[in-house]
């Protein structure tokens, strides 16, 4: 079965996709582990320099 790559609280950085290329640069914080949704899991994540969060997908995600 497969697990989620990332933990709650772990520090990730958001890739530049074209969907959220407006998206803050730096470091997020994972927030919630979402379900699988086609084939991959998804996130909440926040930045410190957002008021809000965002939910990606676990490919938009790096720990460095």
């Amino acid at each position: 079965m497969a697990t989620h790559k990332f933990t709650i609280r772990q520090t990730v950085y958001l890739q530049a996709t074209r969907f959220n290329r407006d998206a803050s640069r730096g470091a997020y914080a994972v927030t919630r582990q979402l379900p699988e949704r086609d084939g991959q899991f998804e996130y909440q994540i926040k930045s410190l320099s957002e008021p809000h969060e965002r939910v990606v997908k676990e490919s938009d995600l790096s720990a460095d």
